[in-house]
């Protein structure tokens, strides 16, 4: 069996999104190009994307700037979705409300469908690989997904994906080395963005 190695995770959000979701705005277009471009030199194995159009899009032309033929793969696990669903008596009393609000509105099958991709999701992307030398990986998802796989490198409370926002074609990089807890190298990281290409998908309060 071989050895286990270090796996460097790299999580990206979709770029900015038409109004209906169906393709990515000229905006969001750029804005996955230039991430592209600065993962170019990184030794990717596997361009995994969500399943929904403008996941598929970003991950697409992040593929087209590269040199080398990284194979693009299509993943439910990466797709869009509430990876866990918070009972009150976990949350901060003073936040409880605003958090069940956002929850209110999901259906049964929503509920049971979406931590249950979540746990797969934790499964697949996350922790050491069994390989001879460490692997890079890019997932293109959504921001539930960058939360929810952040939250459990820091061994956070599972509510505690809500709260952690991700802005269109952000970058976020995890390690998972042998014999060490996980390490969140990178978080929300824009610098490969124009200035006028950041915090899209973002609340504007929060821009800085």
């Amino acid at each position: 069996m071989p050895p286990l190695a270090t796996r460097h995770l790299y999580l990206a959000r979709h770029g900015e999104a038409s109004p209906d979701e169906t393709a990515l705005t000229d905006d969001g277009q750029r804005q996955a190009v230039l991430l592209g471009d600065r993962l170019r030199r990184v030794p990717l194995s596997v361009i995994r994307h969500g399943p929904l159009p403008r996941a598929e899009a970003t991950a697409r032309l992040i593929g087209g700037r590269r040199d080398d033929a990284v194979p693009l793969e299509v993943s439910e696990r990466a797709g869009d979705y509430v990876p866990y669903v918070a009972q009150r008596h976990e949350l901060p009393p003073e936040s409880a409300d605003m958090f069940l609000d956002r929850l209110a509105d999901l259906s049964p099958e929503e509920r049971a469908d979406g931590p249950a991709l979540a746990r797969r999701a934790l499964a697949e992307f996350s922790g050491p690989v069994l390989a001879d030398e460490p692997r890079h990986e890019l997932v293109v998802t959504h921001a539930f997904l960058v939360g929810w796989l952040v939250r459990a490198a820091l061994d956070a409370p599972n509510w505690r994906w809500m709260g952690l926002h991700v802005a269109n074609a952000a970058l976020t990089v995890i390690r998972y080395a042998p014999g060490r807890p996980a390490s969140v190298a990178q978080f929300n990281d824009m610098a490969h963005l124009p200035a006028d290409l950041r915090w899209t998908g973002f609340p504007s309060d929060f821009r800085v």
